[in-house]
């Protein structure tokens, strides 16, 4: 996929201090369009940017809360058009400036709009308008962030200014936001736009206030199942409005809390029918938990079929079943057993845990 580069504005943004608490600001390099960037030495390492940015894989409802890469959508009220949006006007005039000192100045207001942002860092800030002419008449808008290391104290020249974005790109840091969105070759919604950052990073999402990310599939569980608890509280305790009542803040309480722990409140045909709704709608659904020292990762699909949970005393058991049992790489006693029956292991467990008891009884008080 070949991006004919229109026009382009690069920019060196400088912070003194940690999160820019001594001053911020930038200064413009230059503005290119396409012929002079064919000709410049900026073209040799950023033109591979742009495939790789259009091509670069974003799920609109990701598996992790913290991804890099994020699908994001311009917020309107009920009622009002896109252009009611101010980040979807900026990124408008960029890509319908008719002159290149037009583009320069709204490129100009870009990043005085990116330098309001928080924690933000130094570096060299690239704004892009480019064809897709293989698929599109209309340009795609790209903004490529390069963070600078804190020892690059200044740039002197174009030159050492380009030394140091190769070396940015090559350590792969570049950040990245592509408008339109492309979801597949041939495809533009104009809706919605791509960003790329360090997963830990925030400046692109703080520097566009009026976009919108789908919730992640852990979020998108996590209220299910919240609303899975509140219609059988509603359910159990409808005659009971007080205890009703207690019952929904603790839930609430739990939904919200870091450490997650058994709560033994279900019994196991109410967790499976639960479950079976969310394997339904994601069959691929992830499970893990925490058993001790030892962490089991499973598909939620798994529970009541493969991986079963049960209490032996005040301890907790995890069951798990399969057609063939493998190692990870190295060699240990373990691949050498000859595995006991399942009625053995119980009864080993059970007279463990009574002489866990017996032993805790005869202690001094």
């Amino acid at each position: 996929m070949k991006f004919d580069v229109e026009y382009i504005s690069f920019f060196v943004i400088q912070v003194e201090g940690e999160d820019g608490q001594g001053g911020k600001q930038s200064k413009h390099y230059q503005t290119m369009d396409g012929d002079d960037y064919s000709a410049s030495e900026l073209s040799a390492f950023l033109d591979g940017e742009f495939t790789k940015t259009a091509k670069r894989k974003a799920e609109r409802n990701p598996k992790s809360e913290q991804v890099p890469t994020k699908i994001g959508r311009f917020v309107v009220e009920p009622g009002y058009d896109l252009d009611s949006n101010p980040n979807y006007n900026m990124f408008a005039r960029l890509r319908t400036a008719e002159t290149i000192d037009s583009f320069m100045g709204h490129a100009d207001e870009l990043v005085t709009t990116y330098m309001n942002a928080s924690a933000i860092r130094g570096g060299a800030m690239f704004i892009v308008r480019a064809k897709a002419n293989q698929y599109f008449d209309e340009p795609f808008l790209f903004v490529f962030k390069c963070d600078f290391e804190q020892k690059i104290a200044r740039i002197t020249d174009e030159r050492s200014l380009l030394n140091k974005v190769e070396m940015a790109i090559n350590a792969k840091n570049m950040k990245s936001i592509m408008y339109p969105h492309m979801p597949e070759p041939g495809m533009m919604e104009v809706w919605e736009l791509k960003i790329h950052q360090s997963s830990h990073a925030r400046y692109f999402e703080d520097f566009l206030k009026f976009v919108e990310y789908e919730k992640s599939v852990p979020e998108l569980m996590s209220d299910q199942v919240l609303g899975f608890v509140q219609q059988y509280v509603e359910q159990v305790y409808e005659d009971h409005p007080e205890e009703k009542e207690r019952e929904l803040e603790e839930m609430e309480l739990w939904a919200h809390s870091e450490k997650r722990e058994l709560q033994e409140k279900w019994d196991q045909s109410q967790v499976i029918e639960a479950a079976s709704m969310m394997v339904e709608q994601k069959p691929d659904l992830e499970m893990k938990l925490k058993l001790g020292n030892m962490i089991v990762k499973a598909l939620l699909a798994d529970f009541g079929d493969r991986l079963h949970i049960a209490k032996l005393g005040d301890r907790y058991v995890v069951v798990l079943e399969g057609d063939g049992l493998e190692f990870d790489r190295g060699i240990s006693p373990v691949e050498l057993l000859m595995p006991e029956p399942l009625d053995s292991l119980v009864g080993r467990l059970k007279a463990k845990a009574r002489d866990e008891e017996l032993a805790a009884a005869a202690l001094p008080y």
